[in-house]
């Protein structure tokens, strides 16, 4: 059952269309559909929201401490209303998944991002569930700074976008702790559009027969 969710990203305009921000358009989304605001609480460093779904209380939070901080806004709001770790969502952009996919996870290493180091160490532990939003890998490792902090392309950003609103549906099922069923909605894109079938080579036209050479008109007639 998650009672805490988290979209991570970097404050101000400067970074809002950034594919580094991912989890924050993610949780954004979130908010929208739970009609519930976020307002700005010092208190947990972060943009929080209060709401209730099923009689259950939920909720959510954007830190505002930049990326690298962020683990100081999580761990401050779980410990104060003793949220467990495997009762927290964080919602983050993923290198390693190609935009329009999405992958719900468990634990694990925090793979160089450093939004997820810093909760790995406020936390104490990396039993909490992530919301991994493909943005895709520059191909070197040294463009990779650069490659997040940048505006996703057009296609890329409309499928991240597709990716979010697959992982939205899954929601009720997050909430309710039915972690099956929302990996299957998160994990599950739309097939791969088929490719037009190649049109049929028009049959070869059958050849001419050869023309029958009339051998009495071959030679001209000579004169006796």
């Amino acid at each position: 059952m998650i009672k805490l969710l988290v979209g991570l990203g970097n404050p101000g305009p400067d970074y809002e269309l950034t594919r580094h921000n991912a989890g924050f358009w993610w949780l954004d989304e979130v908010a929208r559909a739970l009609k519930t605001p976020l307002v700005m609480d010092k208190s947990y460093h972060g943009l929080v929201a209060r709401t209730s779904v099923n009689g259950q209380t939920v909720w959510l939070l954007k830190p505002q401490t930049f990326m690298n901080l962020c683990g100081k806004s999580v761990a401050a709001l779980a410990r104060f209303f003793k949220i467990e770790p495997q009762e927290i969502l964080v919602a983050h952009d993923e290198l390693d998944i190609v935009p329009g996919e999405a992958k719900l996870k468990l634990g694990g290493s925090h793979a160089g991002h450093n939004g997820l180091r810093d909760i790995h160490a406020q936390l104490g532990t990396d039993n909490y569930w992530r919301l991994r939003l493909g943005v895709g890998h520059p191909g070197v490792k040294s463009d990779v700074v650069n490659w997040v902090l940048k505006k996703p392309s057009l296609d890329h950003r409309i499928a991240i976008d597709q990716s979010i609103d697959r992982a939205l549906k899954a929601l009720p099922h997050l909430l309710a702790g039915e972690m099956d069923k929302a990996t299957m909605l998160v994990h599950t894109s739309k097939p791969p559009r088929a490719k037009p079938p190649r049109p049929e080579k028009p049959p070869l036209a059958d050849k001419a027969e050869p023309q029958t050479v009339n051998r009495e008109n071959q030679h001209e007639s000579r004169s006796p």
